[in-house]
């Protein structure tokens, strides 16, 4: 039955990704963390001890700064997801930055770059 083990951690990580969504975007008053912070994923270990947290920094001042503060705020964040998540245990959190969607952006703009050369080798050719 490990499946169901799966589910039930895919749920978790799930609820933990709104409720850290809600805490980093409204209840946070550091002053190191600027910009727009999104928590994309969460990943939880099986014996609920650890969580890593994946975050894309968007209009920051400085990435690393906003990092450190996070990090620094992870105790007043894991104390405000013990009070909304009823659990035994409430993992330690780490933070990741996820830049997949600086990514997605990026070969974004390559493609708009690569498109109108094509359109126009295209018509061309007619």
């Amino acid at each position: 039955m490990p499946n169901k083990n799966n589910n039930r951690i895919g749920r978790i990580d799930e609820e933990y990704r709104k409720e850290l969504s809600q805490i980093i975007g409204y209840e946070l008053k550091n002053p190191n963390i600027t910009g727009l912070i999104s928590v994309t994923k969460v990943k939880v270990t099986t014996d609920l001890k650890y969580a890593k947290v994946y975050v894309s920094i968007m209009n920051s001042k400085n990435i690393k700064e906003t990092m450190e503060g996070l990090k620094k705020s992870s105790g007043f964040i894991r104390s405000e997801l013990a009070k909304r998540i009823n659990l035994r245990n409430t993992p330690e959190l780490t933070f990741e930055i996820d830049d997949s969607i600086e990514y997605g952006a990026k070969i974004d703009s390559i493609l708009k770059e690569i498109m109108p050369e094509k359109e126009k080798q295209d018509q061309d050719k007619e």
